[in-house]
């Protein structure tokens, strides 16, 4: 019988951040398939001895399929490995269809994205309760075009948390759609770069109006997150809505309000 093929979110990068199941699944894989312009080699390490280990920055989409489908005839568990979670900015299903039109298993196992690695290396919030309840991930327009009515100045207008993702060298032209959507020069902007991986994260805080300088001095062009969003430096507020599941004068299922004496 065939083997499956799992397909495991190492995460962000950090190691440690790969799921409990992904971790288990590495210790018995029979072959793993790693994306190493991307995924750190560290994330292999959990690789039994006789594992067959496969880095895939040079291959071609059908030599990666290829891959897969020669190791599932020889292993039960074979694996590829892909940065943050696989059904975001991956070749996910243009991978899966071959397989599954071979009788090939497969199956996902989702990991953490950049986009809440970056605010955790922050300590930021996605959203706050009458601030923004809405996030949005995206990139800008590339070699890989944007379909109609998700260009970055249309999604922008809506003011909520946006999480731009491959699109550092282009952040000039992010600045550009925030303009054109209405943010303010003051808006602030974070950038991370290789969110979680030690040793190697840079964070830089900035504004619209001068973040690609800040990011110029960084030395920051690739693998970087950046967010805008109205909820960035809530921490320093001096008020903030307080969220209604703890606010004791809200009632739920599990407790009763209690008025707070005035």
């Amino acid at each position: 019988m065939p083997g499956k093929i799992w397909f495991v979110g190492a995460g962000p990068g950090d190691p440690d951040l790969i799921t409990v199941k992904g971790r288990k699944l590495l210790e018995q894989a029979g072959a793993i398939l790693y994306a190493g312009s991307l995924v750190d080699q560290a994330a292999t390490l959990h690789a039994p001895a006789g594992c067959e280990i496969r880095d895939s920055k040079d291959m071609t989409l059908e030599e990666m399929v290829a891959w897969l489908l020669d190791q599932a005839s020889r292993h039960a568990i074979v694996i590829r490995l892909q940065t943050g979670d696989p059904g975001l900015y991956g070749a996910l299903i243009e991978m899966t269809r071959p397989l599954t039109a071979a009788g090939i298993e497969w199956a996902v196992v989702p990991g953490v994205s950049s986009a809440m690695a970056s605010m955790a290396a922050a300590g930021e919030t996605l959203t706050l309760p009458e601030v923004t309840q809405t996030v949005i991930l995206t990139r800008t327009a590339g070699r890989t075009p944007m379909p109609e009515g998700e260009d970055l100045e249309a999604l922008a207008a809506h003011h909520c948390t946006l999480c731009i993702y491959l699109s550092i060298t282009l952040l000039h032209e992010v600045q550009d759609a925030l303009r054109a959507a209405g943010w303010r020069e003051d808006a602030p902007i974070l950038v991370v770069q290789k969110a979680s991986w030690p040793g190697q994260e840079k964070i830089v805080r900035g504004t619209l109006a001068d973040i690609k300088a800040k990011c110029q001095e960084e030395k920051i062009g690739s693998q970087a997150m950046i967010v805008a969003s109205p909820t960035l430096g809530a921490a320093n507020w001096e008020t903030l809505v307080r969220s209604k599941l703890y606010d004791p004068e809200f009632t739920h299922r599990f407790r009763k309000a209690t008025p707070i004496k005035p």
